[in-house]
């Protein structure tokens, strides 16, 4: 919603249109709220019992990367079963975690979180939430679609695939690193394929959500 201008502003006050700034609302009504994201959550990270949170912090507390998140595990948690799937889906913190599993080891209820948030991110990236040039999604994306392609990873392939997709100029930087990495074996140029590929895709494709991302 945009602030309307008052009429006492005249052209020549520091005061412009375009300095005004957009009012945003930070909360929401009960009907904007999806009440099935918890559940569905749920039932993606195998069966967690999301809703049996207690909201006793543990898991924010023993996060090492708690610090730098917008939203702490628990308010991940508590936003995910109550609703809001829009702000849990862009938020930074299903990409920030480190799936270190302290917080699976510490939950009282044994909840296991690092599950819930690779749920999160299947999700995101299935409906296009994530930042488009964070490295994190997009790099989880082309090496499920070179494994999908190929059966393998070929490392040179997939970096080059993410960098075009974030930052093509880092690619040039880094390009003395990699004819360094070539030249003593350990960054190859061609693609690494298994046999019979047909019978991975058909696995993958009869994996519940296996080609979703």
């Amino acid at each position: 919603m945009q602030l309307p201008i008052p009429t006492n502003v005249h052209s020549d006050e520091s005061h412009k249109v375009e300095d005004i700034k957009k009012v945003v609302r930070r909360i929401k009504f009960e009907s904007e709220l999806d009440h099935n994201f918890g559940e569905h959550i749920a039932e993606k990270a195998y069966g967690q019992k999301l809703l049996g949170c207690i909201q006793c912090g543990t898991c924010s507390a023993t996060c090492p990367l708690s610090h730098y998140m917008d939203y702490t595990p628990r308010k991940v948690i508590a936003m995910t079963r109550e609703g809001f799937k829009e702000e849990v889906l862009n938020s930074l913190t299903i990409w920030l975690c480190a799936s270190c599993y302290s917080c699976t080891v510490e939950c009282p209820r044994q909840i296991h979180i690092t599950e819930i948030m690779y749920a999160l991110k299947r999700e995101a990236i299935q409906h296009g939430y994530y930042p488009k040039r964070l490295t994190i999604p997009v790099l989880a994306r082309e090496f499920y679609k070179r494994v999908l392609k190929d059966g393998r990873n070929t490392e040179s392939w997939v970096l080059v695939s993410l960098y075009l997709h974030t930052n093509p100029f880092a690619m040039i930087k880094e390009a003395i690193l990699g004819i360094k990495l070539f030249l003593r074996g350990r960054l190859t140029i061609g693609k690494e394929r298994i046999k019979r590929r047909d019978q991975l895709h058909a696995i993958l494709g009869n994996t519940k959500g296996g080609s979703q991302i």
